[in-house]
């Protein structure tokens, strides 16, 4: 296992012989595909970091029913919150590859973070964006349709408002039961609605890939459902 953190993008910047001996205060464990990395409510405080892999965050109904909010790629952080407050951990992580996570402990990182101003705001700035992103939801589920809010998350995978250019390519390609579990609906009506986008050329799905073949034109159909101004893409 290789134990290192250089490539974590929280502590870019950070000297080499910090990164080590931050490594060496981490606890580390692989993680096999579908294995559960962190619980819903699990007491523990450690932020962790994801080395090797892609985790999934999700959250799960009493029914069974999952919800899920982002997939985690190589490189990031999570679980900075329960670091922060020490309270119970906000949603269910799970192993979509083998992946190799570090464990830090909440001293440790608070410590490190006021040090490092960097980090702290890094930290900061990674918050703020979660809780955009979770303002944004809870308002597509309150006014948007089901087709709608496929729309908003097919941008969301493109790059999201930020997103440029009149082409994106999404890969691997995202599961239409993945798809619904974000969007609050069933595997049968993405697909439904993947397949019209695909008639009309606005997306072309493939085994490996998702292309977006017309991103202002799905730029357009969001802001049209939210009553945003229309956006030039260049």
């Amino acid at each position: 296992m290789n134990q290192s953190l250089a490539n974590i993008a929280l502590l870019e910047g950070m000297p080499a012989v910090e990164l080590e001996a931050l490594a060496k205060r981490c606890r580390w464990r692989s993680f096999g595909e579908n294995e559960q990395v962190l619980a819903h409510l699990d007491a523990g405080t450690d932020i962790l970091f994801l080395t090797q892999g892609r985790l999934r965050v999700s959250l799960y109904s009493a029914s069974g029913k999952e919800v899920s909010f982002e997939d985690i790629p190589a490189g990031q952080h999570f679980g900075e919150m329960a670091a922060i407050d020490r309270k119970g951990r906000s949603a269910s992580v799970f192993a979509l590859d083998p992946s190799t996570v570090a464990f830090l402990s909440s001293n440790d990182f608070l410590d490190m973070a006021s040090r490092h101003f960097v980090v702290a705001q890094r930290v900061m700035t990674a918050l703020c964006r979660l809780v955009r992103r979770l303002d944004e939801r809870v308002f597509e589920f309150s006014t948007l349709t089901v087709s709608n809010r496929i729309h908003a998350e097919l941008l969301r995978l493109a790059g999201g408002e930020e997103a440029d250019g009149r082409t994106a390519t999404v890969a691997p390609a995202p599961r239409h039961a993945d798809i619904a579990s974000r969007v609050s609906t069933h595997r049968e009506a993405v697909t439904r609605e993947m397949n019209v986008l695909a008639r009309a050329g606005i997306i072309r799905q493939e085994r490996d890939a998702l292309h977006i073949l017309d991103l202002p034109r799905l730029v357009e159909m969001v802001h049209e459902v939210l009553g945003l101004e229309p956006r030039e893409i260049a």
